[in-house]
């Protein structure tokens, strides 16, 4: 099919996580020129299987009690591996589970692969899927049996056969020659930083990019880890652009933490920017700060009101505080555009300095933008009204549970859960199975938007506590 000795390789594991997660069965088809042989294992992985992956692979717990482990089979599957070139369907998988469980046992494996995916993407250009299913469907390709580890191999090894056939043997070897020749995305980095770029997973988290002085340069928030970090150093293509903040400085190391969802991804992400302030990242200079406006009623009647300060009071158990805001400056700009608005004397609301004698009109009563609080013409009572009424709209959103609630996380593959508490808009910490708390508590803007938006989808899931 190729020249070269071929390895067509599928994997049944316990999931996706190529850390956490084991391999329960190996599918393998030796290819080399006319000979081909198949073969199977089943492997014990050491830790139970999901329910979730026993329904869909139909590979049971008891299956593999007796099976061997990993290490048993380390050696003999190595040598028949090792200077073959590695397909399968998302190589990326397959051959990262692989690389792990050999370097767990102290084996180094290395070889080139190719991915089926991307070889179908070229081949067949006019389709829009291209997952294994996707193919099995559009080549009529026989299968006696789905997510078994030889079976998909051989799925695999038929869609080649038929792309031959379809297309020729030399179009198929050109494709695939195209994508094996393309210029390494990593080949220019430190060995050591590109080790740990192959280790992330294809799951939600939270990066962090390192200098050579080991200071933070980015923090990063990521659905798919891997292809994020990978995307920073990825070569734009002429005419694309990349979506990826560029990093000029050189790049020592990256830091890396999973997440069960967005939710818990974005707390996380939250918390490296405040700690690590990150040099590419600028609104990381401006977490961590909270001010409001509150109501105070003076001796002439009017009702002003004072920015405060999140690190003064506690904003969680204060009922008259009146919109969120960055800084005080903030909070200022947004009363002078009520005051505008609503035709409020900003002289009186401290927003406009008057420096004339006591009494002067301010700016805005010369342009008839203000109803004359500041000259008598307007009493405390109507300006307050309409000031109160105004004001409305900014209301801090009084804590809308009896006592602390717990945003929930699931990993339904590995039944991990993650709770994330909050009470009175305050991110108290997150823990993991029921274990102790971590994360730093804090009240700021950033929290409650993020809170205050989770609690208007109606599919998330919480628990009051």
């Amino acid at each position: 099919m190729f020249e070269q000795p071929c390895a067509i390789v599928d994997l049944e594991t316990t999931g996706g996580n190529i850390s956490r997660d084991r391999i329960t069965e190996v599918g393998m088809i030796l290819i080399d020129g006319e000979r081909v042989e198949r073969q199977s294992w089943l492997v014990n992985p050491g830790q139970p299987i999901p329910p979730f992956i026993e329904n869909m692979t139909g590979i049971r717990n008891e299956m593999v009690a007796g099976a061997p482990p990993f290490a048993a089979l380390a050696g003999e599957l190595l040598s028949r591996l090792q200077g073959r070139l590695l397909l399968a369907h998302n190589a990326r998988f397959d051959y990262g589970f692989l690389k792990n469980e050999f370097r767990r046992h102290g084996l180094r494996f290395q070889t080139q692969t190719l991915c089926t995916v991307k070889l179908s993407r070229r081949l067949y250009p006019q389709h829009f899927k291209h997952s294994l299913d996707s193919l099995i469907a559009r080549h009529d390709i026989e299968m006696p049996e789905r997510h078994r580890a030889l079976a998909d191999a051989e799925a695999v090894h038929r869609f080649l056969q038929i792309a031959a056939a379809e297309l020729g043997q030399e179009r198929l070897t050109h494709e695939a020659a195209q994508l094996l020749s393309q210029p390494a995305e990593l080949s220019d980095l430190a060995p050591q930083l590109q080790q740990q770029i192959e280790e992330l997973p294809d799951s939600a988290g939270v990066y962090v990019l390192f200098d050579l002085e080991d200071r933070a340069l980015y923090v990063g928030r990521a659905a798919n880890l891997y292809r994020k970090v990978l995307g920073h150093f990825s070569r734009a293509k002429p005419g694309h652009k990349s979506h990826e903040v560029r990093i000029d400085e050189p790049v020592a190391r990256v830091e890396w933490r999973e997440s069960l969802g967005e939710f818990g991804a974005h707390l996380q992400e939250l918390q490296w920017l405040r700690y690590h302030l990150p040099l590419h990242n600028p609104r990381a200079r401006m977490l961590g700060e909270a001010c409001s406006l509150q109501l105070q009623t003076d001796a002439d009647g009017f009702v002003r009101l004072r920015p405060v300060s999140a690190q003064d009071m506690d904003f969680s158990r204060t009922t008259d505080l009146y919109g969120l805001f960055r800084n005080a400056r903030e909070a200022r700009k947004a009363l002078a555009q009520i005051a505008l608005a609503q035709g409020l004397c900003q002289a009186v609301l401290g927003v406009e300095q008057v420096t004339s004698r006591k009494g002067a009109a301010c700016n805005a009563y010369s342009l008839q933008r203000c109803r004359g609080a500041c000259v008598g013409k307007e009493g405390a009572d109507s300006h307050n009204l309409r000031l109160l009424s105004a004001l409305q709209r900014l209301k801090v959103k009084p804590w809308p549970f009896e006592a602390a609630v717990a945003v929930v996380e699931r990993d339904e593959v590995c039944g991990d859960v993650v709770q994330h508490l909050f009470d009175r808009w305050c991110y108290l910490g997150s823990r993991r199975n029921g274990g102790e708390l971590t994360g730093e508590p804090a009240f700021d803007l950033d929290y409650y938007k993020l809170l205050e938006s989770e609690l208007r989808r109606p599919e998330r899931e919480l628990i009051e506590l």
